[in-house]
């Protein structure tokens, strides 16, 4: 599993952190509001910004935002989105501020009346995405992946190696999630199985096969060249190949799925979802419990909503 921040001291120390102490000691109104008419930030979006740069000594080249605060689910609670920059490196999530400008707190918050997938199932964009299987297949196993991630790799060799004892069972959805400041090729990857994918869907799959099997041979300087050498071997036209490596679309395409992981809160490789249930890693362990658990609920007439 790679963090997509190399930076040490970056927000995900902060992410890895649920409750917080109380902010600054300003007194502060007994309901804090939104935003101001001026539009300029709240004296408490101006507290949660110095606390949490005192805490995790944030200096100046460090840009901390705090987004506007609103209302959230849970009475007593405003939500705030909160992005700390770090040179090119850009993190972002939600927090929760008491209203009365005294608590912080990050977390999730569970509704015990519905189904916690469905709003993950529903904020996962399979439309023009690579897929294996039966569209109607019990099991959507969908993940979010970068082709130079050893951990992805891993992955890669679990799926294979239990996809023939789920027959007919499981669908695989591929979701382009490169991490370049950790993995200088990845990207070209990601161009080159989306312009496979755009040739041909099937094709996509068996570059999949060869860039994964062959990532420890491939390097920021021969990767254009193995690309178009794996096109080749995986049956795709050269030019339409080239001419698309050399378009926007592709390009377009890995951003947009990238983004939908952002949305998903992805932030590391490889992240799995098995209808809608979350696993990050290539743990074969778990992943064969969650698709077991899914398919022990369809035949107990517990079908899952996997729209």
């Amino acid at each position: 599993m790679r963090s997509s921040v190399k930076t040490a001291l970056s927000f995900s120390a902060i992410l890895a952190l649920s409750v917080f102490a109380p902010a600054v000691a300003a007194q502060q109104p007994k309901s804090a509001p939104a935003v101001p008419a001026s539009g300029a930030p709240s004296q408490t979006q101006k507290n949660v910004e110095a606390y949490l740069r005192h805490l995790y000594a944030f200096g100046p080249d460090v840009q901390v935002v705090v987004g506007p605060l609103k209302e959230s689910p849970v009475e007593g609670l405003l939500e705030t989105n909160i992005d700390v920059t770090i040179g090119e490196n850009k993190e972002a999530a939600k927090f929760y501020v008491s209203k009365d400008g005294k608590f912080l707190f990050r977390g999730d918050f569970s509704d015990l009346a519905k189904d916690p997938l469905a709003e993950t199932r529903a904020q996962i964009q399979m439309n023009d995405a690579p897929s294996m299987g039966d569209a109607n297949a019990p099991v959507t196993l969908v993940e979010y992946s970068d082709f130079e991630c050893p951990v992805c790799k891993s992955l890669h060799d679990v799926v294979r190696g239990i996809l023939p004892n789920y027959a007919g069972k499981i669908r695989v959805v591929f979701k382009d999630f490169p991490i370049e400041q950790l993995h200088p090729w990845a990207r070209t990857a990601a161009i080159a199985g989306r312009c496979a994918y755009l040739q041909d869907p099937k094709a996509f799959w068996k570059m999949y096969d060869l860039i994964y099997g062959n990532q420890e041979i491939i390097s920021a300087a021969n990767a254009w060249t193995m690309m178009t050498d794996y096109a080749g071997k995986s049956g795709l036209n050269a030019d339409t190949f080239k001419s698309c490596m050399a378009s926007p679309e592709p390009g377009a395409a890995v951003n947009a799925s990238r983004a939908n992981g952002q949305q998903l809160e992805v932030n590391s490789t490889p992240t799995v979802f098995v209808n809608g249930r979350r696993l990050v890693g290539a743990d074969a362990r778990l992943l064969e419990q969650y698709i077991n658990y899914e398919l022990a609920q369809q035949k107990s007439g517990k079908p899952a909503d996997k729209k």
